[in-house]
């Protein structure tokens, strides 16, 4: 139970799951920029999906001391996964499933859309809502957006699937995070602490912290709390959303009820998983009380049931952690891109989409043409590099993929 390889010349030991010859060399930077804080506690924990990412990689466990990095959390605070197993299996579905993608993307707005108002599961947050008025100033006129996009999926790398298992049971997977009022949130924290005095002389200010006891962190916390409740609830939506649209053709369709707390363990005759893998978790490592931030990463306790995705229309896993304290208790989230979205754009064509996605029912047009499975790596490999932190427990092959 280790990591593949360590960077002992940074100022904190830095653990990594991956070659160091596999991760380009800004990402490297940024490791080492994070390990140069003077307030991570024992080590980095970097994931075999690590990529560059904005101040810090994607892929990366830090574990701090009285202060947190907003940057260390990412932009898209709570993102993640859900994933529900139904009654049905491959047999159930139609030859040609054009129908059902196509009703599956009338239901859960994707890109920068939201639905025309709020939905009745948006309504029903009363919490989040009585809550808003201590957000940030920054998004206080934004209240009847961020209602509105409860039960939408976003761009970028964010999708739903429809998985069959190697039993040929059938599963309705989702990626997304707290859309555009959790971006807008860490963005106006991130630039607050950057006005912070002590964080003058950082290797990179997107790194600034906050530090335990200061009203900055108070309201740093609090927003952030809120907007990971906001996600997990935006997935739970998507799911119910999902599953009435695909009962409109499918009318033997059942899920599961989404919990109120937390992913289900167990054995692998669980039904839902929803896991954030862009989050802040208070914890106990190494004999101390701390922050960790995982960016680009799930919690695997041990028992803790997560979700790693592959790229666009390939294998996904459901994983159990072994709760290896050596990565913080956490696992990678997802296959990691290698190579930036431009890049992508440049190097294929709708072609070799089309090959790569062969079988998926998904776009296979220019939109989507950055979201190609070859622009990440492969995801058996990302799993082989983690077997001291998780289990596979379920093998999912994507059938149908929806993309913003």
């Amino acid at each position: 139970m280790s990591p593949i390889a360590t960077i002992a010349d940074a100022a904190h030991p830095i653990w990594l799951w991956s070659r160091p010859e596999e991760i380009e060399s800004a990402a490297l930077d940024q490791l080492r920029n994070v390990a140069a804080l003077p307030y991570v506690h024992h080590h980095v924990a970097v994931m075999p999906d690590v990529h560059l990412g904005y101040g810090a990689t994607v892929g990366s466990v830090i574990a701090l001391r009285d202060a947190v990095s907003p940057a260390a959390v990412g932009v898209d605070i709570g993102c993640g996964m859900a994933a529900a197993r139904t009654n049905l299996t491959a047999a159930d579905l139609p030859d040609d499933l054009a129908g059902l993608r196509h009703a599956l993307e009338a239901a859960i707005p994707v890109g920068k859309s939201s639905h025309t108002e709020a939905t009745d599961h948006s309504r029903a947050q009363n919490d989040l809502w009585s809550a808003f008025p201590d957000l940030h100033p920054r998004v206080q006129t934004r209240l009847a957006r961020a209602m509105a996009q409860v039960g939408t999926l976003g761009s970028g790398n964010h999708f739903v699937e429809l998985c069959l298992d190697t039993d040929d049971a059938v599963w309705i997977m989702l990626h997304s995070g707290s859309r555009n009022i959790g971006k807008e949130l860490a963005e106006a924290h991130i630039g607050v602490a950057r006005t912070l005095e002590h964080n003058a002389g950082l290797a990179d200010p997107d790194l600034a912290v906050f530090l335990a006891g200061t009203p900055q962190m108070r309201a740093y916390r609090h927003d952030l709390d809120w907007a990971q409740t906001y996600a997990r609830r935006n997935r739970e939506a998507m799911l119910t959303a999902a599953a009435t649209a695909l009962r409109a053709q499918l009318p033997m369709l059942r899920t599961p009820t989404p919990p109120e707390h937390g992913p289900h363990a167990g054995d692998h005759t669980f039904a839902l998983v929803n896991c954030h893998h862009n989050y802040v978790a208070a914890e106990h490592h190494f004999g101390a009380d701390v922050l960790v931030t995982r960016k680009g990463a799930i919690s695997a306790r041990a028992g803790e049931m997560g979700i790693i995705p592959g790229s666009m229309g390939t294998r996904s896993y459901l994983v159990r952690g072994r709760g290896n304290p050596d990565s913080f208790h956490s696992a990678s989230h997802g296959a990691g891109r290698t190579m930036s979205r431009n890049r992508a754009r440049r190097t294929f064509t709708v072609a070799d989409l089309a090959a790569q996605t062969r079988g998926v029912e998904c776009r296979k047009d220019a939109g989507v043409l950055d979201e190609i499975p070859a622009a990440y790596k492969d995801i058996d490999s990302v799993i082989a590099a983690q077997t001291d932190l998780v289990d596979v427990v379920a093998e999912l092959r994507a059938v149908l993929c929806v993309k913003g």
